[in-house]
């Protein structure tokens, strides 16, 4: 049996230390042992979110703590501006509809960062806007959209600053209170190096203002009830005891690497992976505004973009992803989020090469690997 990697965005790989925290046996969640617990955690989640701001835990995938920001922020018949560049910004626009949100979307190319001032005009033509919705990182298109100028004009125009931070938080530098963000979500399968499960989300005193006055139906995901419960230690609900328990020693790493360190390492893996695709004669699904956390690389002439992916994964056990919904067999999207090394990318390149000569497409191998190994190890 092969050995397996992952390079895929979310699941990322895990480091030993956390499965072996994982592992151990379980303790129950209403005890002093897990409030003890959940307090480090806590105060970790906080420094890797950069804010004061208590970060609540929710038992569930990134997207519950993207519904459990509509739902606690708004009342129906609200209106929010949903930033639509990706299949994830669509889903800000999806969850506010279902609680009966109005939006005034934005809609841009898929591979490209949202236009500031395309904000600023929607700000200034509806004046009910309550939010502005965005990705930091929007993980279908590998794209990073300018999250401290959008900030900056939310504040301008007093609408509240909701950030996806899934495949950001962790990864490049998003700061929540220096920045002045109102409501910031992450998940644990990205840069937390964590099975899926656990979802993040930090509210600025403004937004919780804003929970104080929404009329959205909400129950499992009520905020204040989980803030009310989580600051004494426990949960509303159960938790997911074993998550947690990784999830102390995932927050460890980062502090020990240091977040200065964490964004750097990512930087310049993400600078390899993208200069190797060029090098190869690829190119860029967003070459202009890049995320750090995932490289999208467009699916050249002749080749069966599902074929790129299936190949790396059933004959060489690399999984990659392939593009979704409108970008589906047009892209493949290589991740260098969370527990990944130099010595790793070098590996997923070099077998990008040969499943891409496999395929037919002509492709001198080394050639990727060795401008990856010029941005990693210096000419």
């Amino acid at each position: 049996m092969g050995k397996a990697y992952l390079f895929a965005p979310g699941p990322t790989p895990i480091p030993p230390e956390v499965l072996l925290a994982m592992g151990r046996p379980i303790i129950h969640h209403r005890t002093p042992q897990f409030r003890r617990l959940f307090k480090e955690v806590r105060e970790g989640l906080k420094y890797v979110f950069q804010t004061e701001q208590p970060v609540i835990v929710l038992a569930s995938s990134g997207t519950g703590a993207m519904e459990a920001a509509v739902s606690n922020l708004f009342s129906p018949g609200d209106e929010a501006v949903v930033v639509r560049g990706g299949k994830f910004g669509e889903r800000w626009g999806e969850i506010c509809e279902a609680f009966g949100v109005r939006t005034v979307n934005i809609d841009v190319e898929w591979g490209k960062a949202v236009d500031p001032q395309d904000v600023e005009r929607a700000l200034k033509t509806h004046s009910r806007v309550k939010a502005v919705m965005w990705q930091a990182s929007e993980t279908s298109t590998g794209v990073m959209h300018p999250t401290k100028e959008l900030g900056t004009l939310c504040q301008r125009y007093g609408a509240l600053s909701v950030v996806d931070g899934i495949t950001a938080i962790g990864v490049f530098d998003v700061p929540m209170d220096k920045w002045g963000l109102d409501v910031v979500v992450s998940g644990s399968q990205k840069a937390f190096m964590l099975p899926p499960g656990l979802a993040f989300i930090a509210l600025s005193e403004k937004a919780w203002s804003s929970v104080e006055r929404a009329k959205c139906p909400r129950y499992y995901f009520d905020l204040a009830k989980e803030r009310s419960s989580q600051e004494k230690g426990d949960t509303a609900y159960t938790p997911a005891v074993s998550m947690i328990m990784g999830l102390k020693v995932s927050l460890e790493l980062i502090r020990e690497e240091g977040l200065p360190n964490v964004f750097a390492r990512h930087a310049v893996l993400a600078r390899a992976a993208r200069e190797s695709m060029v090098a190869l004669g690829l190119e860029l699904l967003a070459p202009e505004s890049p995320s750090d956390a995932v490289t999208a690389v467009k699916v050249p002439p002749g080749v069966d973009g599902a074929a790129i992916v299936s190949t790396m994964r059933e004959r060489y056990g690399i999984t990659i992803a392939g593009g979704q919904s409108r970008l589906k067999g047009k892209i493949f999207r290589l991740s260098h989020m969370g527990y990944i090394s130099k010595a790793d990318m070098i590996l997923a390149i070099g077998v990008v090469e040969v499943a891409l000569r496999e395929l037919g497409f002509e492709v001198e191998l080394g050639r990727g690997v060795a401008k990856a190994q010029e941005v990693l190890f210096g000419s």
